[in-house]
């Protein structure tokens, strides 16, 4: 029995960068011989079990035989017999294919160091083209290496990945896998590059067709706010409503309907859509909001809900302010700073209103929410009327 660790741990320490997590590979051991040794079986689909101390990740060298179209049609052979080579040889690049031993020398059939030299995302061998989720993720990695390493999809790698989508490999991902890779490719230092990547080899009109006449119109924009949203280091729903803002900028009222479609088919957490869809219908009203009156104003965090749900309000502004930041010619670029403080202001003035004083003094119940919405108003305009010039 040897155990070599494998992947992403050998490839961040030979980039200089802090290792997350460690895979390992167990050559030439039987699953009875892990669970005698006190490991925990974990896989489902083929022989992974987990350290009794450290939890980490051992599974079994294995080979891997495509019999069925899509990701999961794969069939996996793991036995002592499986060589550490063969087992690298089904990774889908080659700066993943490397490991190392107990004394820590690499073993790297298949160039992953030069590769790593030479910024290079290359696939290991034709092998590639069997598993579409790997088109998604040379995107993430092309995503997370873009900077400061300035990593590059190779042209072979690109033409494969070409190749898939013209044969309709990516057509047989299933949502959940689609946004998954899609949301830690957002996580990515700079996320813009996954959509460009999945442009270039033709994935990003198949995977999200509702956005395909957009992206021809509005991809600068989009990705400026995209890349707006990850320097200041936003949460994942921010970051995609920054993008889909941009993206659909010009058709607030065309978005929902393309955002609830995109939503329901790639089954994006509720929280996430409903973010999207409320920053591209409102994104207009907000940059508006610089010179609307108290009546307008209170309309605006009505449609916001910014009264009950004021983080969500909070997460709104700043997927306002990135898309601000990518139109340099518009008259309220860099103003994002006095329209939110003006909407800061306002709702601070509504949640101070004493609601219950006021029903209070109300005669008539019906008139309650009238009255109440009344006193609001008044209150931002005061609010307002000492703060604007």
């Amino acid at each position: 029995m040897k155990i070599y660790r494998v992947g992403g741990a050998v490839r961040d320490r030979l980039l200089g960068l802090p290792i997350q997590d460690q895979d390992w590979v167990v050559v030439g051991a039987t699953p009875a011989q892990m669970l005698a040794l006190g490991f925990k079986p974990v896989g489902r689909d083929f022989p992974v079990f987990l350290h009794p101390q450290t939890h980490e990740e051992y599974a079994l060298a294995r080979t891997e035989r495509k019999h069925a179209p899509g990701y999961r049609g794969f069939e996996v052979h793991a036995s002592p017999e499986v060589t550490l080579e063969q087992d690298l040889a089904r990774r889908d690049l080659t700066i993943n294919a490397m490991a190392e031993d107990e004394s820590g020398q690499v073993i790297d059939p298949f160039g992953g160091q030069q590769d790593l030299q030479q910024r290079l995302l290359r696939h290991v061998s034709s092998a590639f083209t069997e598993d579409p989720v790997r088109i998604l993720r040379v995107a993430r990695f092309a995503a997370r290496f873009k900077h400061p390493f300035q990593f590059r999809v190779a042209p072979e790698t690109v033409q494969l990945m070409q190749q898939m989508v013209q044969q309709g490999e990516v057509d047989a991902l299933v949502p959940e896998r689609v946004w998954q890779e899609v949301a830690r490719g957002l996580w990515e230092a700079q996320p813009g590059e996954l959509f460009l990547v999945l442009d270039q080899c033709g994935a990003l009109e198949r995977l999200f067709p509702e956005l395909a006449p957009w992206w021809l119109l509005n991809a600068p924009a989009a990705l400026a706010s995209l890349a707006t949203a990850a320097a200041r280091g936003l949460p994942l729903d921010v970051r995609l409503s920054s993008w889909l803002c941009a993206l659909l900028q010009g058709a607030p009222q065309a978005g929902r309907p393309l955002i609830e479609s995109l939503s329901k088919r790639l089954r994006f957490p509720n929280e996430i859509a409903d973010l999207a869809r409320l920053t591209c219908e409102q994104c207009d009203e907000v940059t508006f909001s610089l010179q609307a009156d108290a009546q307008a104003i209170m309309g605006l965090l009505e449609r916001l809900d910014a009264i009950r749900r004021p983080a969500r309000f909070e997460n709104l502004l700043s997927a306002h302010a990135c898309y601000l930041s990518q139109d340099i010619h518009s008259p309220y670029f860099d103003q994002d700073q006095s329209i939110h403080a003006r909407l800061r202001l306002a709702l601070q003035a509504v949640l101070e209103v004493p609601a219950a004083e006021v029903a209070h003094s109300t005669p008539d119940p019906k008139l309650i929410p009238e009255r109440i919405r009344e006193a609001r108003v008044r209150a931002i305009c005061q609010q307002l009327s000492s703060q604007d010039p």
